[in-house]
């Protein structure tokens, strides 16, 4: 397949001007001027041209729940539907997933193995949707943050035990319930920690031990500060709540950026409403809280946390605008939607960019999202893996 547009990025900020990618099988083997690339294509490769056009890498949500169907009650609708209705809905997600452009997911938590199952189907081209980065059960101590996912676990041997099991089903990602969430009713607040040190502890030596990342579910200070301290590799939403207000620690902030941990905001594609649901004062401190962490050099990565209420499988473009409201370049805010999540997730060999050698993940759009972040929902084609998708149509795979 040969793919020529009026601008591919090629780099950080970088375009080539009437460029050209080349695809065999699920790889790009070439790219460069449109001339030169298309003198390489054998007689009969399928071309698609968008001399109007704009290529960029397939875009990443780090952060979705694929079993959870964003209403607004998602824990009661998972509860409600059995595992094939389930996995079911989950291929719809995928799909829409897709058709937005985002061709990885980082799924931090689901039910039963679901979405391992679902990244198999997809990757055997038999079902439509991105790459599945899964995490599996994520631990949680007993009623803790998300215990209906089935992650309970008490004492280290259960959660070397937990993590063991992971491991065994195939999981990319290990994902720690370090603090409790809003989406657990009756279990612990937001701010607060779930795990002793020595739980934390054995759950990030046994995921390194198997050569897997770990992502911390952090909201609390503590619980952030607990994390970072025991080498995990993602912080998720990473908000320093306390029981009080907000504390951003700055020597912690300091470690978070000289460890190189990544830290996902997981913005809801609805910011603009947080104020309403949160208050000004206390909306505009968690803005704030994000843009310090920006500013001080902290690897953000982009994710929507999709499936919890309010987020939809079609969000990840609407949830970017939030970091140019923050006043971020766009060509940064790119890339914590393409190279710095692939690195976080430990792909940054195979996808999130547009190079030689790397999986043929692909989105093609109208007009330059450096100028304009929202012309990412312009979508033309997606190519995922080496196969074609055109929005509105039936999948076409080649």
């Amino acid at each position: 397949m040969l793919i020529t547009a009026g601008r591919v990025l090629v780099g950080s900020g970088t375009y080539l001007d009437d460029g050209a990618v080349l695809i065999e099988g699920d790889s790009i083997t070439a790219v460069g001027p449109r001339a030169l690339i298309a003198e390489q294509a054998d007689t009969g490769t399928a071309h698609l041209a968008f001399p109007d056009g704009t290529v960029v890498p397939g875009l990443i949500d780090a952060h979705v729940h694929l079993a959870f169907d964003g209403g607004a009650d998602p824990v009661a609708a998972l509860h409600e539907s059995s595992d094939e209705t389930l996995l079911q809905d989950m291929r719809r997600r995928a799909e829409q997933l897709l058709r937005s452009g985002v061709t990885t997911v980082r799924d931090l938590g689901d039910r039963n193995g679901l979405s391992l199952r679902l990244d198999e189907e997809i990757a055997r081209g038999g079902t439509p949707g991105p790459r599945i980065v899964s995490a599996g059960t994520p631990a949680t101590p007993p009623g803790g943050h998300c215990h209906f996912l089935g992650g309970e676990v008490s004492g280290v041997s259960e959660v070397r035990d937990l993590v063991r099991r992971n491991v065994a089903a195939g999981v990319g990602v290990i994902k720690a319930m370090v603090t409790g969430g809003g989406l657990t009713k009756d279990g612990p607040k937001s701010w607060q920690s779930q795990f002793t040190p020595e739980e934390l502890q054995a759950l990030v030596d046994e995921a390194h031990e198997a050569g897997l990342p770990v992502a911390a579910h952090a909201h609390g200070t503590d619980g952030i500060t607990a994390a970072v301290e025991a080498g995990v590799d993602t912080i998720e939403h990473c908000t320093w709540m306390t029981n009080d207000g907000f504390d951003l620690r700055q020597d912690v902030l300091k470690q978070i950026i000289d460890r190189d941990i990544a830290v996902c905001p997981a913005v809801s594609p609805h910011w603009q409403m947080l104020p309403r649901f949160f208050g000004e004062e206390r909306a505009a401190a968690m803005f704030d809280l994000v843009q310090q962490m920006a500013e001080a050099g902290a690897k953000l990565i982009a994710g929507t946390d999709a499936g919890v209420q309010r987020a939809g499988f079609d969000g990840l473009v609407p949830a970017l605008s939030f970091y140019a409201h923050l006043g971020l370049p766009n060509g940064r805010i790119l890339d914590m939607a393409t190279t710095d999540a692939a690195d976080a997730l430990g792909l940054g060999e195979s996808t999130g960019r547009i190079a030689p050698g790397f999986r043929a993940d692909l989105l093609v759009i109208d007009g330059d999202p450096l100028e304009d972040l929202g012309v990412l929902k312009t979508v033309r084609t997606v190519v995922a893996a080496g196969r074609l998708y055109e929005p509105g149509g039936p999948a076409e795979q080649q």
